[in-house]
């Protein structure tokens, strides 16, 4: 592509991304709808997955916790999954599947970061806690 091009085109990336990102409030659309629901799962997942590193990184010190918490985070993966796949099963096939899908995982995703974030503030001392504190 020639470079002018590209320039030129620029704004209109720039422009239907923010609108892409409006259209989510809005949305009347499935197509969008799906998107939508697509965008707000991958927030929530890098939410979590942001989490995760902090909690292996105060496990440093401790391989089998480290390793229990893998287990436990292939376990719930594979939970989330199922469960959604479950949920969404009425419309398999549909094109409101995505929507049904997307929100699913995301709700649960975002169970899942409060989970983390109660771990990353647990207080020194508590023995009911797998994280240590700072």
């Amino acid at each position: 592509m020639h470079p002018r091009l590209l320039l030129a085109l620029t704004p209109l990336l720039f422009t239907s991304m923010a609108h892409a990102a409006e259209d989510c409030d809005n949305a009347t659309d499935q197509a969008t709808m799906n998107q939508c629901a697509s965008q707000q799962y991958a927030a929530a997942d890098k939410e979590l997955n942001a989490l995760y590193q902090q909690i292996t990184s105060r496990l440093k010190g401790n391989p089998d916790g480290k390793k229990l918490l893998l287990g436990a985070q292939r376990s719930w993966i594979a939970f989330r999954d199922s469960e959604c796949k479950f949920s969404a099963s009425a419309v398999e096939g549909g094109s409101v599947y995505p929507l049904i899908y997307g929100n699913c995982v995301t709700q649960l995703t975002k169970a899942r970061v409060q989970t983390f974030k109660t771990y990353l503030k647990c207080q020194e001392g508590d023995l009911s806690c797998p994280v240590p504190g700072v």
